[in-house]
């Protein structure tokens, strides 16, 4: 087992609200505030590139449209992921997973890779995907590999059965002590507002380590810490930095 050494607060989708998601630039953005880690969402091109990407489809963050999945490397590769930000990042390309790896070997970061198949791709998705983290990451400290599928996380628990995993959670289930001992799990990323003293307790007490997203509020930040949140995932980077655990 991976020993537990992330940063107790994660910048969500690289940037926050600073800059374009899941790009370098939103990665650099949060690292100039002396952030350590960082989570994001990988997917597939239709040739099995490993790419940037929350949605299946390209039309809410980026010049493109249609499903990315279905794309080439080539085709996303011309796609601006960051002029519907600001004009400041116009022309910011969707990033490699390759590309994301030299940025946090670079620059001493840790990353939270959540998977994030196309659908019908889950199985796929999250073997190449983990294949591709433990490569890319060798000498660094492993990725926390993440994700709401199932199918897709067990696949990467499969491929690479030493990459430390979380168990993304929609809503909170009552199956979770089931669902995170078949994945082989150490930790269970949940909804901060599903998250209760009782619920940290006892995910706690089964040995979970625990990831709450996405928490946008100082205040909420620092109870969830007290009861025993391990990381905190916000869009707040610039109002819950990366010493914010150290100033409670």
């Amino acid at each position: 087992m991976t020993s537990w050494n992330y940063a107790t607060i994660a910048a969500h989708r690289g940037g926050g609200k600073l800059a374009p998601e899941n790009t370098l630039a939103a990665i650099d953005a949060g690292a100039a505030l002396g952030h350590r880690l960082f989570e994001c969402d990988a997917k597939l091109s239709k040739d099995g590139q490993i790419f940037l990407l929350h949605d299946d489809t390209l039309e809410r963050t980026s010049s493109g449209w249609g499903v990315a999945g279905d794309l080439s490397w080539e085709q996303l590769r011309q796609v601006d992921a960051g002029g519907w930000f600001s004009h400041r990042f116009k022309g910011e390309p969707l990033p490699l997973l390759s590309e994301v790896a030299e940025r946090c070997r670079r620059l001493n970061l840790q990353i939270n890779i959540e998977i994030k198949p196309t659908t019908g791709s889950e199985v796929q998705t999250g073997r190449e995907v983990a294949l591709a983290a433990q490569r890319l990451w060798q000498g660094m400290t492993p990725p926390l590999i993440s994700s709401f599928s199932i199918e897709a996380l067990a696949a990467a628990r499969d491929a690479a059965p030493t990459l430390p995993r979380g168990l993304l959670l929609e809503n909170w289930r009552d199956d979770w002590v089931e669902l995170t001992r078949r994945l082989e799990c150490v930790a269970i990323h949940v909804w901060h507002r599903d998250l209760t003293a009782e619920r940290i307790a006892a995910l706690k007490a089964e040995g979970l380590r625990i990831l709450a997203w996405t928490v946008n509020n100082p205040r909420r930040a620092e109870q969830l810490l007290r009861q025993g949140v391990d990381i905190i995932c916000t869009d707040r980077i610039d109002r819950i930095g990366p010493d914010f655990a150290r100033q409670i």
